[in-house]
């Protein structure tokens, strides 16, 4: 599998590049939910690639939820838009656009201090409990060195918190970022993003406390801290990516 080099000094392989100039094609050629892409042989023109290449970038986009092949029919622009329309979020948000992964940031920020804050008035114990499980499950992934499960945790602990806000326009609104949040680690920050795991652990437990003593506005403020510490996380791994030395790939 061809292999390209990228800012870093670091190789990706042809697919995860191929699959980030699709989504740039998308939105280049103003493609919305339900249209139609270019076939499989005339994307590999136009990327100048091989077709290979290209139907491995398909079954990531796909993985992802955002493109959909229909068989005998050709590659669509997937149209599951939700309650909020939110396949059209993906129509446009490009997960290696550093700006769009600023903005997404902002976006959350808004959203968990509001989910969390309305957790701490809402949460049933039966929430609570879930909350708490969904922190320890992370704390066991940082302690244990499986990203799988501290990956598996941090979801679960968001999610569990949107839920206990009894707002199902969070809900949905939550999980739809994070959602595009982990298609940025993915395809183009794969490997250069979580050294902010250690912290997060403490922070999940101080957003967890807060929550559990009823106090909307620590809840909120708590939540408002993690998601600045992690974007900080993000802009210092994308520096170390930009401005590390070139890999020698003779050694």
């Amino acid at each position: 599998m061809s292999e390209t080099p990228h800012a870093g000094g670091g190789y990706r392989p042809g697919y995860e590049v191929a699959a980030e100039q699709v989504l740039e094609l998308i939105v280049r050629l103003r493609l919305n939910p339900g249209d139609r892409l270019p076939t499989e042989n005339e994307l590999a023109q136009r990327l100048g690639t091989s077709r290979t290449v290209v139907r491995e970038a398909v079954k990531i986009l796909s993985a992802l939820g955002r493109v959909r092949a229909q068989k005998g029919r050709g590659l669509y622009v997937a149209d599951d838009e939700g309650m909020l329309g939110t396949g059209r979020w993906a129509s446009f948000f490009l997960p290696t656009d550093l700006d769009h992964v600023y903005m997404l940031f902002e976006f959350r920020r808004v959203q968990e201090m509001e989910t969390s804050r309305l957790a701490a008035l809402h949460a049933t114990p039966a929430e609570l409990g879930a909350i708490e499980k969904a922190a320890v499950r992370c704390r066991l992934g940082f302690d244990t060195g499986r990203e799988d499960i501290f990956n598996e945790g941090d979801d679960a602990f968001h999610t569990n918190i949107a839920t206990a806000s009894h707002n199902m326009f969070l809900q949905i609104a939550v999980r739809e970022a994070r959602r595009l949040q982990a298609q940025s680690s993915f395809i183009g920050l794969r490997g250069s993003v979580g050294g902010h795991a250690a912290k997060a652990v403490e922070e999940h437990e101080a957003i967890h406390q807060a929550i559990r003593a009823g106090d909307p506005e620590a809840a909120a403020q708590a939540a408002a801290m993690h998601i600045d510490n992690t974007l900080d996380d993000y802009r210092r791994e994308i520096q170390q990516r930009i401005f590390s030395p070139p890999t020698d790939l003779t050694a």
